[in-house]
């Protein structure tokens, strides 16, 4: 199991593990569907952060990652 820090930004997480990104776009993320949000809001915004944005909480989000092989620490 990978673990991946909720601080973190979005962008530097799937740079460091590109297979995140459709997880993350399964789960809710759709604006990284598109990269110029990933390249722009997602160099600012901590997976933490984004998660409450998309109104997913912390729980939910942890478990998601975690059937992917991802232990998210927030």
């Amino acid at each position: 199991m990978k673990t991946i820090d909720g601080n973190r930004t979005v962008y530097d997480l799937i740079q460091e593990y590109p297979e995140l990104k459709p997880i993350l776009v399964k789960i809710g993320f759709k604006p990284l569907t598109n990269d110029k949000m990933l390249n722009t809001v997602g160099r600012m915004m901590p997976l933490n952060n984004g998660a409450k944005q998309i109104k997913l909480s912390l729980d939910d989000l942890k478990e998601a990652l975690q059937k992917e092989g991802f232990d998210l620490q927030v």
